[in-house]
């Protein structure tokens, strides 16, 4: 499993738009293999973080400053209340071709195989300007793996009560 902190795209420019582009098109090509992407998706409220916005600007004695504390605070409200703000967590699941022949089973050559497909996907990523890394203690792919099959598990139940 590996975890992808993404590239702001939105703030980039059009050339570095269209770079970023390419390179993901790459990846797409290079990457000949079987990968699950898993993006979550997640809720955030933004009041505490207002709150502490506000307790900072009473400590400002620049009134440039003040002035422009306020007009950011209230930029977050007016969006917050518009649209919902969320974080998302992305994720790459790589798959051994041996994983379903178990009499080719050895864990050397599926370690192996799975290191090259991470470099392989590290890479270009990478070079999509995301930072990648990957998630090798096997409670937090559990942790990871949980929380994705409870959120579905919890949008069934919600489904079927309507």
């Amino acid at each position: 499993m590996i975890k992808v902190f993404p590239v702001n795209y939105e703030l980039k420019s059009n050339l570095e738009k269209e770079a970023i582009l390419n390179s993901y098109q790459m990846f797409l090509k290079i990457c000949d293999f079987d990968i699950q992407i898993l993006i979550q998706s997640r809720k955030e409220n933004l009041d505490s973080y207002i709150s502490l916005m506000q307790q900072q600007i009473l400590k400002e004695d620049n009134k440039k400053v003040l002035d422009f504390a306020k007009s950011y605070i209230s930029y977050i409200q007016c969006k917050s209340q518009v649209q919902v703000s969320s974080s998302k967590n992305f994720y790459i699941l790589i798959y051994s071709q041996f994983e379903n022949n178990l009499e080719n089973f050895n864990m050397k050559l599926i370690r192996e195989e799975l290191n090259q497909k991470y470099q392989i996907i590290k890479d270009a990523l990478s070079r999509c300007g995301n930072f990648v890394c990957d998630v090798n203690q096997k409670k937090d792919v559990i942790c990871i793996m949980n929380s994705f099959y409870n959120f579905r598990k919890s949008l069934m139940f919600t489904r079927k009560e309507v």
